[in-house]
């Protein structure tokens, strides 16, 4: 997660981190910034600037402890399953670390 927040220009950066903050403080969030992909325990924080489209895929720990995973560029209109089996496999490893 860090090497994609390293990655991005600047603004982007910014707005990421906005989006994130907004998500940490708000009881409810707007689906335009984070939405549950159907079929999956998997989230994806959504951050639109200018024509782009950025995704940060996470999932949900114990409580209300949001995990992030990995973030990308989207290019297309569904996320690739490549990147959603890398959220899944991430979420899976997580939790049998929790149970050890």
């Amino acid at each position: 997660m860090e090497e994609f927040l390293d990655e991005l220009p600047g603004k982007v950066a910014q707005k990421v981190v906005w989006v994130l903050k907004l998500i940490e403080d708000m009881d409810v969030v707007p689906s335009t910034y984070f939405k549950k992909l159907e079929g999956t325990e998997i989230w994806e924080c959504r951050v639109g600037f200018a024509s782009n489209a950025y995704r940060i895929l996470c999932f949900f720990g114990s409580g209300n402890t949001v995990v992030l995973t990995h973030g990308f560029g989207k290019k297309t209109e569904k996320i690739p399953t490549t990147e959603i089996d890398r959220a899944d496999s991430c979420r899976r490893e997580y939790l049998a670390r929790r149970k050890q």
